[in-house]
């Protein structure tokens, strides 16, 4: 029973000493995460190996892991930006983003764990810069705000590819010009909007008024065809005709032969 306390107190000592091992050895990555392995006596980061992926891993307790997010992220940056034309311009844009996994490590050895403000905010602030600076602000403003887009995104993802950053997409959200520079481009966009309007009515009219003259050199030219064709002999043949068919009807009537200027009959009736 003596011996006994002096048996506990290895057994308690070593058990504090294994749950401290395993507390600092133990790691646990989450969902939509990796760990990159820093080797304390050899050789520091591991870049020639895959991260650690998701879930439970033991590591030497000497070594560390650092955690990063793998799956898409969004980062938000508001810039001011001159056209070209000198203008101050507010833009504000966003950037969706991962770190690529198999150079996790790179990532890590050369940028850190702070890479999104070293490298990617730097780069997208550059490429808005020198895009917005081709356009002027009536341009950005209404018709190029896609094409600023595209272009900031292919500026950007020159650069970030090789800093080991997959750049998915580049959102410009808001474009805000000077007041006095935006009012400017509004009324001059809509006297442009006027003016095409009046352009429109004046081509409408012009058909119209096209429209109604070939109609009516078209009957001009009919009425001149039956005149050149209708002769006196068609004519009088054509009265004969309507001539037989009244007398031919029951009502009553007087007929006077060669009564008419063209010796046509006279039709008289009981009225």
């Amino acid at each position: 029973m003596d011996k006994l306390p002096k048996i506990a107190l290895p057994v308690i000592f070593g058990l504090i000493v294994l749950i401290i091992l395993v507390s600092k050895s133990a790691v646990t990555i989450g969902s939509g995460e990796a760990g990159v392995l820093y080797k304390t006596f050899s050789g520091g980061v591991v870049t020639d190996e895959p991260p650690l992926g998701e879930g439970f891993h033991i590591v030497a307790p000497w070594n560390k892991v650092f955690i990063y997010e793998v799956r898409q992220q969004e980062v938000f940056e508001k810039m001011q930006v001159l056209s070209s034309n000198g203008l101050e311009i507010k833009l504000d844009a966003s950037a969706w983003f991962e770190p690529k996994r198999e150079s996790l490590g790179k990532l890590h050895q050369e940028k850190g764990t702070e890479y999104i403000q070293r490298v990617l905010l730097p780069t997208i602030r550059s490429a808005a810069r020198s895009v917005v600076g081709r356009y002027t602000p009536e341009q950005l403003y209404s018709s190029k705000r896609d094409a600023i887009q595209a272009e900031i995104y292919e500026e950007t993802k020159k650069i970030v590819d090789g800093q080991y950053i997959q750049l998915n997409e580049v959102l410009v959200r808001d474009v805000t010009l000077p007041a006095t520079i935006k009012e400017a481009i509004e009324r001059k966009l809509k006297q442009e909007q006027e003016s095409l309007e009046y352009e429109f009515r004046l081509v409408t009219a012009k058909k119209e008024a096209e429209k109604v003259t070939i109609e009516a050199q078209g009957k001009a030219n009919a009425n001149k065809i039956l005149s050149a064709s209708l002769t006196d002999k068609i004519l009088q043949d054509k009265g004969i005709d309507a001539t037989l068919r009244l007398a031919q009807s029951a009502n009553a009537k007087v007929i006077v032969v060669g009564g008419g200027d063209s010796g046509l009959p006279l039709i008289l009736g009981n009225n």
